[in-house]
């Protein structure tokens, strides 16, 4: 990832820190502004503060303080200078930029009776970068795509690289292997990470033969390909209520295959969840793929079948 293409998006005095600092952008996940409190960084190493020269600094009081006229100059770069035309995105608290980048804001909430209609007075703003790592699913092809794709579930902590997995599963399978033909692939990608599509398209690499629903629901979503899309694989991000599991049943019953994410340690802790402890019981999911920290994001740490046996180690990667 280009430092440049980062930088851009931000105030003149945050460019030019950022610009000045010897960090990689390879390795940073999160550039949080919060009015009167210093700029961080989230590595893969942890927080990182920076000073008003670029310099890395250990202690948060010695870093650059993030202004008002800061973030007011961030957010116009960032909307393209309409930020009310992302209002509707801005309803869920986020909107995506140009390379797939999440833009996380806070602050005042303005309601409609229950509903939350936008946000004013805006303090706070993340920017998630979008990491492609084409290639990273390569290794557990054999257990997921043969002659079909496997119903397949990644369990994985946060921050282990589990939307970066299932988006090269969702590439691989889309544009097929010397082995395998690529499938017809549907997304939905509720949060846009997988894709992450500006104005409807994707951003990331997600295959030649794939279809996303942007901003919308899992459990409608899942439906909608479904009907209108005819999708041989489906793949969502981050299963969570009933709503999303009565849909996956749906999903497996119409004769589709199922890529799905899952917050999770173990695959025993995924049986001590309710919901999933009966999607196991039914052995809907043919694979289970846990993920860990280790060394790295995103390492491979078991492989397990529809019965709970284990297939491999992370040895074997």
């Amino acid at each position: 990832m280009e430092k440049e293409q980062i930088v851009r998006f931000f105030s003149s005095p945050l460019r030019e820190i950022l610009q000045r600092s010897k960090l990689s952008f390879e390795t940073v996940y999160e550039i949080r502004l919060r009015v009167k409190k210093p700029l961080i960084l989230l590595t893969s190493q942890g927080e990182r503060f920076l000073d008003g020269q670029g310099r890395l600094v250990s202690e948060w009081k010695e870093a650059y303080q993030v202004t008002a006229a800061d973030l007011l100059e961030t957010l116009e770069i960032l909307s393209g200078y309409s930020l009310y035309a992302y209002e509707e995105e801005l309803r869920q608290g986020f909107f995506t930029v140009p390379g797939g980048h999440r833009v996380g804001v806070a602050g005042r909430v303005v309601l409609a009776g229950q509903s939350v209609e936008g946000l004013r007075d805006i303090s706070c703003v993340n920017l998630r970068l979008a990491h492609e790592n084409k290639g990273c699913a390569t290794p557990i092809l054999p257990w997921v795509f043969e002659k079909e794709v496997a119903h397949t579930l990644i369990i994985s902590p946060p921050r282990c690289g589990k939307t970066t997995l299932l988006r090269d599963l969702i590439r691989q399978i889309s544009n097929g292997t010397p082995e395998n033909p690529g499938r017809i692939v549907g997304v939905v990608d509720e949060r846009s990470e997988i894709a992450g599509c500006y104005q409807g398209v994707a951003q990331n690499d997600v295959g030649i033969r794939t279809d996303v629903l942007d901003g919308c629901p899992k459990a409608e979503g899942m439906m909608m390909l479904i009907r209108s899309m005819a999708p041989q694989v489906v793949a969502v991000d981050e299963l969570g209520d009933y709503g999303d599991i009565h849909a996956i049943e749906s999903v497996v019953h119409c004769g589709c295959k199922l890529l799905a994410t899952v917050h999770g340690n173990s695959l025993t802790d995924l049986k001590r969840k309710p919901l999933f402890g009966r999607l196991m019981e039914e052995k809907i999911f043919e694979r289970y793929l846990v993920l860990g920290h280790r060394e790295r994001a995103g390492v491979i740490q078991e492989i397990y079948d529809r019965d709970g046996r284990l297939l491999a180690d992370g040895n074997g990667f």
